[in-house]
């Protein structure tokens, strides 16, 4: 569907961080990292000076201000999905930043990169693309080898510890986490980038990118002491390991439950799981969220998984002005992708259609801004559709493992199975 929406200008080249600006991104930053005593370890980043990229893993807002400290005085290019520049799209162009829409194939996006890097500056990337849902790993795109081999500029990463742990995506609210850690690695530079093979650099990279938000807090010992540190949790751990009911999970306090079979855990401060009656089926949160993986991947091997006909309503996002209400209708996530389709408020059709191959992740949101719901994050090059499904019969977490798993399986019916931890 095609409405005469301003659309947003990705082609608009990127800018240096105007000089004004520079102070007010140090002051944004500093305090907080400052607040959770964060520790930034450096590994053969002395002598590395701009141009370079720097990929970071993906857990919550502190990733920015952290990766901010860790490559001051520098100035940088930020890659940022389109939702973070609603409202204020002249300020983020005015600190660097350079939007994307998600999990979509844009050249545009790699002659922006280039201009980046060109003009001196650090390009920071999240490759993860999204929040991880569980502070794990989350997949990372294959392209990203061959993307990076054609910049043709140092890479390094930064990985942060603990940024999951101190405001999970399930429940942002800030438990005062401290210390955080950080990791400044150099991977590759110019010269040994070029003599690299794209599926090297990709295996490199996802062993780089391995980490676990949980076991780094029990290695730890740090306590989570705020009383609602379970609240939304049930988000992500939408299936009972008890009586395998799906999407009756819920979460209070310091307690999730299951009302189907009425089973409770709960969460320690050192962020493990114990049943408060019976055997502990899952201490650790990543474990469970692997076991629902598990579970969606037989029904996707099966050939049976579906979301059901679901009815929604839809927003969309052309531009960074705001959302607009596009319409009511229907959304069905099955073996063949995704299909959103409905009628706008003016009485006119709308169809979105994400097939299998043209999707290895998605974007899901809990709780929205705290207003709106749940929902799933579908892109085009030039529009963006939160949809919101009604009612309580679904997971968007499940739809975002169908999506990846559902994908998994097309690269191996078509005999390319991908390398672990890409899509």
């Amino acid at each position: 569907m095609k409405k005469d929406f301003k659309r947003f200008d990705m082609s608009k080249p990127p800018v240096t961080t105007r000089w004004y600006l520079r102070p007010l991104t140090y002051l944004l930053s500093a305090p907080d990292v400052k607040k959770h005593g964060a520790i930034i370890t450096r590994r053969g980043t002395g002598d590395l000076k701009p141009p370079y990229v720097l990929l970071c893993n993906h857990n919550a807002f502190m990733d920015f201000k952290v990766a901010t400290m860790a490559i001051w005085p520098a100035t940088a290019n930020y890659i940022i999905a389109i939702d973070g520049f609603i409202g204020r799209e002249k300020l983020l162009r005015n600190v660097g930043g350079i939007c994307k829409r998600k999990f979509t194939s844009d050249i545009m996006l790699l002659k922006q990169m280039k201009r980046s890097l060109a003009a001196g500056n650090v390009l920071i990337v999240y490759p993860e693309a999204r929040y991880s849902l569980c502070g794990t790993t989350a997949v990372l795109p294959e392209s990203l080898g061959a993307c990076l081999r054609m910049l043709g500029y140092p890479v390094a990463t930064l990985i942060c510890h603990g940024h999951h742990i101190n405001s999970p995506f399930w429940n942002l609210h800030d438990r005062g986490v401290r210390p955080t850690e950080a990791e400044m690695c150099l991977q590759y530079t110019a010269e040994q980038l070029k003599q690299a093979g794209a599926d090297e650099i990709n295996r490199r990279l996802v062993a780089a990118f391995q980490y676990d938000d949980y076991a780094w807090q029990k290695e730890k010992g740090i306590r989570v002491t705020y009383a609602g540190r379970a609240e939304g949790l049930h988000k992500v751990l939408y299936r009972c390991p008890a009586c395998l009911t799906e999407f009756r999970m819920t979460s209070s306090g310091a307690t999730l439950s299951c009302s189907a079979c009425g089973k409770s855990w709960t969460l320690s401060e050192l962020g493990e799981l114990s049943a408060d009656s019976g055997r502990t089926e899952f201490s650790r949160i990543p474990d469970w969220y692997d076991w629902e993986r598990a579970g969606v991947r037989a029904e996707v091997r099966a050939g049976i998984y579906s979301s059901g006909e679901l009815k929604v309503h839809v927003d969309s996002l052309p531009n960074a002005d705001r959302f607009i209400r596009l319409g009511e209708g229907t959304m069905i996530h099955d073996m063949d992708g995704f299909l959103v389709r409905g009628t706008d408020v003016d009485g006119d059709p709308f169809e979105m259609r994400k097939t299998v191959p043209s999707l290895y992740s998605c974007h899901v949101e809990y709780e929205y801004l705290g207003k709106y719901g749940d929902c799933v994050d579908l892109n085009t090059l030039d529009d963006t559709w939160y949809v919101y499904p009604h009612g309580s019969d679904f997971s968007v977490t499940k739809m975002a493992l169908a999506t990846e798993e559902l994908y998994f399986a097309f690269r191996e019916a078509e005999g390319k199975p991908c390398p672990p931890g890409l899509a």
